[in-house]
C-alpha cells in the first residue's frame, strides 16, 4: 500500500509538472520539449529529486509515447502522398540526408565513438522536428506560402526514411551481424512496401473495417491495432515505431481524421512522458563536457539545414526570400532526434551520446523558431549591404574612368 501511494504521488507530480510546463511554454509561444527534457534531468540520475517507484511505469509510458508519435505521423499522410513525394522530391531528400547526416557521423568518429554511434548520431542530426516546424508555420501564418509545400515534402521524406533507418540502427544496436542485419532490413523494406501497396489499393476497405460512429470503439480499435502491430514488428526486430507508422499510413479519410482527434491528447501526454524518461537517463553532470561539441554540431547543422531548404526551394522555382524562409524553418530538431538517441541510450553503446543529443536538441529546439523567423530578413540585410557596397564600388570605378588624370595629355 505504501509503495502504491508513493507511486501515485510521484506520477501525479510528474503529470502535473508537465502540464504546468506546457502552459508556461504556450504562454510564451515556444515548444515545451526543452522544458520536458529539463524536467527529466531534474528527476533523473544526479538530479534534484530522483524518482523511485514510478520509474518503471514511466519507461512503459515512454515506449507508448514513441509508438503514438509515429502513429500520428502516419495518419498525416496517405500512401498516395508518400508515393508522389518519392517520385518528385527524392533529389531534395538525398541532399538533405547528405548535408545533415554526415556532420553527425563525422562528429562521432572524431570523438572516437565508433561506427555504430556514428550511424546513430547521423540520424540525430539529420531528422528535423515535424511537430515544432508545423507549430512554427502556423504561428508565423506561413501555411499558405509557396515555399511551405517544399518544407513539408522534405519532412515527409525524412519521416518515410524512418521506416528504413530505424530497423538498421535497431539491428546495429542489438549487435546483429551482417546477415542478420540484412535480413532485418529486408523484412522492414518488404513490410513497408507491402503496406504501401495495400494502402493504395485497399485503404478504403481497411478504413471501413476500422471505422465506427462511436468514438470510444474507434479509439479502442485503432489503439489496440497499433499496439498489436507495433509489438509484432518489435518481435521481428523491425521496430515498434515503424509498425505504428505503417498503421497510420494504412488508415485514411474520415477514420484517420477521427483517430487523429481522439489520439492527439494521448499522444501529447505520452510524448511528454517520453521526453521526461529520456532526461531521467541523462546525468546533468555529463552535459557540460559535451556542450562544446554539441554547440559546434548545432552551428554546422543549422547551416546545412538552411542550405538544404534554400536548394530545394530554388529547385521548385521559389523566390529568394522564400528560399531563405524554407531553409530557416527546417533548422529545429526535436522529438525524432530524441527517439533515435533514446534507442542508443537504452542499449548502452556510448554513455556520452545521450548527453550530447540532449544538449544538441535543447539548443536547436530553441534556435529553430528564431531561424524560421529571422533567416530571411537577416539574409536580405546582409545581401543588401553587399549589393550596395558592390554598386558603390562600381560607381566609383565608373566615375574614376570619367575624370581625366592630371598627368594625362590635354585633348586638342
Amino acid at each position: 500500500m505504501h509503495s502504491s501511494a508513493v507511486f501515485l504521488i510521484e506520477f501525479g507530480a510528474i503529470i502535473l509538472g508537465l502540464g504546468l510546463l506546457g502552459r508556461f511554454a504556450g504562454r510564451f509561444q515556444f515548444s515545451p520539449i526543452p522544458l520536458y527534457l529539463l524536467a527529466g534531468l531534474a528527476f533523473g540520475e544526479g538530479g534534484l529529486l530522483p524518482l523511485g517507484t514510478s520509474e518503471e511505469f514511466v519507461a512503459i509510458g515512454a515506449e507508448i509515447g514513441v509508438i503514438l508519435l509515429l502513429l500520428m505521423l502516419g495518419l498525416e499522410y496517405t500512401a498516395t502522398d508518400l508515393v508522389t513525394n518519392l517520385k518528385t522530391q527524392y533529389p531534395a531528400g538525398l541532399v538533405d540526408a547528405a548535408l545533415n547526416a554526415l556532420p553527425g557521423a563525422a562528429m562521432a568518429l572524431l570523438l572516437g565513438w565508433g561506427p555504430v554511434a556514428a550511424v546513430v548520431l547521423a540520424g540525430v542530426t539529420w531528422i528535423s522536428s515535424s511537430g515544432v516546424i508545423a507549430k512554427v508555420l502556423g504561428d508565423l501564418g506561413r501555411l499558405g506560402n509557396r515555399e511551405t509545400p517544399v518544407i513539408l515534402s522534405i519532412l515527409v521524406l525524412e519521416d518515410l526514411s524512418m521506416a528504413v533507418y530505424l530497423p538498421i540502427i535497431t539491428a546495429l544496436l542489438a549487435g546483429a551481424g551482417l546477415a542478420a542485419g540484412s535480413a532485418t532490413l529486408a523484412i522492414a523494406l518488404g513490410v513497408a512496401g507491402l503496406v504501401l501497396v495495400v494502402a493504395v489499393r485497399y485503404g478504403r476497405h481497411i478504413s471501413r473495417f476500422v471505422s465506427s460512429d462511436d468514438p470510444e470503439k474507434l479509439l479502442l480499435v485503432v489503439l489496440g491495432l497499433t499496439l498489436l502491430v507495433a509489438g509484432v514488428a518489435q518481435q521481428l526486430q523491425v521496430s515498434a515505431a515503424v509498425g505504428a507508422f505503417l498503421v497510420g499510413i494504412a488508415l485514411s479519410g474520415e477514420v484517420a481524421e477521427g483517430a487523429h482527434g481522439l489520439l492527439s491528447p494521448l499522444r501529447d501526454l505520452f510524448a511528454a512522458v517520453f521526453f521526461v524518461f529520456f532526461g531521467l537517463h541523462t546525468d546533468p553532470a555529463s552535459i557540460p563536457p559535451v556542450l562544446l561539441p554539441a554547440l559546434a554540431l548545432a552551428v554546422v547543422t543549422a547551416g546545412t539545414k538552411i542550405a538544404t531548404g534554400y536548394w530545394a526551394a530554388k529547385r521548385a522555382g521559389i523566390s529568394a526570400k522564400g528560399r531563405w524562409r524554407a531553409g530557416g524553418t527546417l533548422v529545429a530538431r526535436g522529438e525524432f532526434s530524441i527517439v533515435i538517441a533514446g534507442l542508443a541510450v537504452t542499449s548502452g553503446i556510448e554513455p556520452r551520446l545521450g548527453p550530447l543529443a540532449t544538449a544538441y536538441v535543447l539548443i536547436l529546439v530553441i534556435v529553430g523558431p528564431l531561424t524560421a523567423r529571422y533567416t530571411e530578413p537577416v539574409a536580405a540585410l546582409l545581401l543588401g549591404r553587399r549589393s550596395s557596397g558592390a554598386a558603390a564600388d562600381a560607381t566609383r570605378d565608373r566615375n574614376r574612368d570619367l575624370v581625366p588624370s592630371p598627368d594625362a595629355p590635354a585633348e586638342k
